[in-house]
């Protein structure tokens, strides 16, 4: 009987479910209520998005609220600073370059993007710290590079740049292998960077060098023994000061592993040199269910809103069932006591929860992912893997009869090497096309790219089809007669799908093999990163792109 009980009841969900599924357009009341209909588990799936450039979903539903994430897709490690009315933020690039793409908002729930700080390749970028002092901007950027792991910073007069050559802050590597720095103005007005580890150094007056040696000042705060966490990975020490105290906000439990391992905790203390003081409310935020819309949340930034005295944390999660996305920036209010804590307001950071009051609109948020080639997008929509600045020497824009086109060298033999053109994408399901036209002795195409070693798609050359899976090149097909193809990839939901046309798109032919790739992640690759569309050339000669469409699927 109980089973009996167990089957229909799950019948009944699927019901709902679908019946949720089916309003592509629900509002911030009808999520709430879908939600209480089915339960916390099926949140993920009922939950519909209010949407922005070619049906990308966005936080602001349009009613006074916004449903979490602020910034879809792989955006982890938010640093966000707010100058006046304005926000700007970065995040972890890792081997993604151009490198640390600037954001900018006014409402902190709306972000446009405005341009990367960072060009020349100094190895994987781990958790940076956008401040300002003075009248200058700085990025500090923990890079790690095969034999020379170091912090370096880059600084512009104007957020938009141009932003300078990255300084090593520890070229002959004699301070500690360090990461995730958070920049802090102490009682002395010195400049310091704080570190994971709960260490941290002076910096000389213009930001540029370190001063004197690495200290250690905190050991960060334990949590019960029984917690299933990945590890304790004391990281991210993100710095503020309010009133008489410095704050310090961290992260443990590390970021990846189980559902519920990554967690905020907070310290304070009345001088940069000690003593930090735990938290008597630690720790601030943790998923502590897998059942939850979001895990492994963690990494967070305290921020002041647009109103004085409403403050906010930005930090980190991966989306319940969708760990090809990345780690996805959430916004969650928090409040201030009066022993001079704050602690979480208490909203659930999976349902919508109002907006920040007193943010200026007018920022829509994103932008067109569509790419006609047209003109050069990198370090605002397109990145290289793992390609240093050298790499634009490989792409030649042009316009000829059939219009716009990017031509882009080759380089190596297989996805693996050939420094492929990814961009982010924050939808759980979604489509692109692109017409690949293939020049003698090349071979290119359109992937779903995690990293060199896990990515799966389509290869292009003169005479066959190439199939990508599991971050191998396994089988060649027969390719229809004519150089140019136009591929079109489906990823609805971890099931990828190719299609291919001959006539521009007008009619499609099915691909023979069919993929599932919700295992293409970080608990699998290492990496952090994300799954990411993609297209490549390899071999010799050049391989030619147009007209590239994406569009997010309901």
């Amino acid at each position: 009987m109980k089973t009996i009980t167990t089957l229909v009841t799950a019948l009944g969900a699927v019901v709902l479910l679908s019946a949720c599924q089916s309003s592509q357009q629900a509002s911030g009341q009808a999520a709430r209520e879908c939600s209480n209909n089915l339960g916390n588990a099926f949140i993920a799936s009922c939950q519909q998005w209010a949407t922005t450039y070619e049906g990308q979903r966005q936080a602001d539903m349009g009613d006074g609220t916004y449903l979490n994430p602020i910034m879809a897709g792989d955006h982890p490690d938010p640093s966000i600073l707010k100058d006046g009315d304005d926000y700007y933020m970065v995040f972890s690039t890792f081997e993604s370059y151009p490198a640390l793409t600037i954001w900018h908002s006014t409402d902190m729930v709306n972000w446009e993007p405005v341009g990367p700080a960072l060009e020349k390749y100094v190895g994987s970028i781990w958790a940076p710290e956008l401040t300002k002092h003075g009248e200058r901007y700085y990025v500090y950027i923990p890079a790690k590079y095969p034999g020379h792991n170091s912090n370096y910073v880059v600084w512009a007069d104007d957020i938009a740049g141009p932003w300078s050559d990255p300084v090593d802050l520890d070229p002959n590597e004699e301070y500690p292998d360090r990461i995730d720095p958070g920049h802090l103005v102490g009682e002395d007005g010195k400049r310091y960077l704080f570190f994971s580890h709960g260490d941290y150094v002076q910096l000389s007056d213009d930001g540029l060098s370190y001063v004197g040696e690495m200290k250690h000042v905190y050991d960060g705060w334990q949590y019960p023994e029984e917690w299933d966490v990945e590890s304790y990975a004391q990281e991210g020490p993100k710095m503020m000061k309010r009133g008489e105290y410095f704050y310090m906000t961290t992260a443990v439990g590390g970021t990846a592993g189980p559902p519920t391992g990554h967690m905020v905790i907070t310290a304070r203390s009345k001088s940069v040199h000690g003593p930090w003081e735990n938290s008597p409310y630690n720790p601030i935020i943790r998923t502590e269910s897998a059942a939850e819309k979001w895990w492994s949340r963690g990494h967070a930034t305290v921020v002041e809103g647009p109103t004085k005295g409403d403050w906010y944390m930005m930090y980190h999660g991966y989306e319940n069932g969708f760990y090809t996305l990345g780690r996805q920036s959430l916004l969650e209010p928090i409040k201030w006591l009066e022993d001079g804590w704050y602690v979480s307001a208490g909203y659930d950071v999976g349902k919508p929860i109002p907006k920040p009051d007193g943010g200026i609109d007018g920022i829509k948020h994103g932008m067109p992912l569509s790419d006609d080639f047209s003109e050069n997008k990198f370090g605002v929509q397109w990145s290289f893997f793992r390609g240093d600045i050298s790499e634009q020497e490989r792409l030649h824009y042009g316009v000829d009869e059939q219009g716009p086109y990017l031509k882009l060298d080759a380089k190596g033999d297989s996805p693996a090497n050939s420094s492929p053109m990814t961009f982010v994408a924050g939808d759980q399901a979604y489509q692109f096309e692109v017409d690949v036209e293939i020049t003698p002795g090349a071979m290119g195409g359109a992937l779903l790219f995690y990293n060199d070693k896990l990515y799966a798609g389509v290869g292009v050359l003169e005479d066959k089809l190439l199939l990508h899976r599991y971050g191998m090149d396994q089988r060649f097909s027969d390719k229809p007669r004519g150089k140019k193809l136009r591929l079109r990839v489906t990823n609805d939901r971890h099931i990828l799908t190719i299609h291919y046309s001959t006539d521009g798109g007008n009619n499609w032919t099915k691909y023979d093999t069919q993929m599932e790739v919700s295992g293409y992640h970080h608990n699998v690759a290492y990496g952090f990163m994300s799954l990411r569309p993609a297209i490549y050339a390899a071999g010799d000669g050049a391989v030619i792109f147009r007209n590239l469409v994406y569009r997010a699927l309901p």
